[in-house]
């Protein structure tokens, strides 16, 4: 395997940069912290208890290491450490995938869907990843989107959250309203409160450079949007129009 037409020589085991970064992490607990944080988030998450500006540090100083020996090497200790039950390790992997974003390729779709699938278990998970490497990857082949599309319908609550949250990548960037409206609409009678707060958020970050689209959507469905989601949605607008959404929305 070579990087930039140079040989990395001899490729260490996944594990050996795993230990390497878990003694790290452990150097920086904080069991207070830990303590809040867990609050915070309230289910699905389980935590060493390292702030995220340290985790974040430690990422950009391990992905220094890890990036020569290539994007393959580097997607297969994401995996690894996405596998495990801490958050931390988890928030490293995705922080490395989404500095990969320039060699993303088409293949890289059920990677990013298993992790999301499979190893997410609360909104901050949910939300670093799709945000950041999975949005990214999103924005870059439109050609998944009738996928997450797909993914309003699922018994997976992340993989329906996603569906919204995934979105605000591109949304930030002009592009696939067309696509988050279908998605809220498809959502709009989900009962879950993450998945609401999603795809309220969603339609917030949609506003910024469509408001009047949003703003005509909100008209269209505010007797039938769930009000978590609803307060989301116009967070953005003026008083006025806030008050009259809200008054009038009976869900």
């Amino acid at each position: 395997m070579k990087q930039n037409g140079k040989s990395p020589g001899i490729i260490p085991p996944a594990g050996k940069f795993r230990a390497a970064i878990l003694r790290e992490l452990k150097q920086h607990i904080e069991p207070e912290y830990r303590k809040g944080a867990m609050k915070y988030v309230k289910e699905g998450i389980v935590l060493y208890g390292v702030r995220l500006q340290t985790v974040r540090k430690i990422a950009a100083k391990y992905y220094r290491q890890v990036r020569t020996y290539g994007k393959e090497y580097m997607l297969t200790l994401c995996d690894t450490l996405v596998r495990s039950k801490y958050a931390e390790e988890k928030t490293l992997a995705f922080d490395w995938a989404y500095r990969l974003r320039r060699q993303y390729e088409p293949e890289d779709f059920r990677l990013f869907k298993s992790w999301l699938k499979r190893y997410v278990t609360n909104w901050g998970s949910c939300d670093d990843l799709c945000r950041h490497a999975f949005g990214a990857y999103l924005y870059q082949f439109p050609q998944f989107l009738p996928d997450v599309v797909e993914w309003t319908i699922s018994g997976n609550r992340w993989l329906r959250r996603g569906a919204a949250v995934i979105l605000i990548y591109s949304l930030r960037r002009g592009e696939h309203l067309d696509v988050a409206f279908k998605v809220a609409d498809n959502l709009l009678g989900d009962d879950d409160y993450l998945v609401q707060n999603g795809y309220g958020w969603m339609l917030k970050d949609a506003s910024i450079l469509s408001p009047g689209a949003v703003r005509d959507y909100v008209v269209r469905k505010k007797a039938v949007m769930p009000r978590r989601a609803l307060r989301y949605a116009i967070e953005r607008f003026g008083k006025t129009f806030k008050k009259m959404a809200m008054s009038s929305n009976e869900a």
